[in-house]
């Protein structure tokens, strides 16, 4: 499967992508153990999301062992990447300006992250970093 026919992840299975991004490799076992902490999603609901992942092509699994191992099929970066192209393609009419201004103007940038943004346009601008 090519990275360009994944499918776009739910809520769900991207809150299980985030798990496996931290940790690596997981089991539904340690998948439920992380999220549990901060939300009530039974075991066999994750159970069957990541099956469905399995299916979709999002993660890949390991069934050598007795508890199947999980691991996500593309890098978050990757992932971060094409949900951000649908997102500017679908509510800003493909406009990156109209998605930057929106983003900075939703939330106050601390002083460390502006550093970095404009360490990042003087970068793509050819400037010193």
């Amino acid at each position: 499967m090519l990275a360009s026919e994944i499918p776009r992840p739910t809520d769900a299975e991207l809150e299980i992508l985030n798990v496996m991004w931290d940790q690596g490799a997981c089991t539904v076992r340690q998948v439920h153990d992380v999220l549990s902490q901060h939300r009530d999603m039974g075991y066999t609901t994750i159970l069957k999301i990541m099956q469905i992942m399995f299916e979709k092509g999002l993660v890949t699994r390991d069934d050598s062992q007795r508890s199947h191992v999980y691991r996500a099929r593309q890098k978050e970066q990757t992932t971060q990447r094409m949900l951000l192209t649908d997102l500017m393609s679908r509510a800003f009419g493909g406009s990156t300006e109209k998605l930057v201004m929106q983003a900075l103007s939703a939330k106050k940038a601390s002083k460390e992250e502006l550093a970095e943004i404009r360490r990042l346009l003087n970068e793509l601008e050819g400037g010193t970093p």
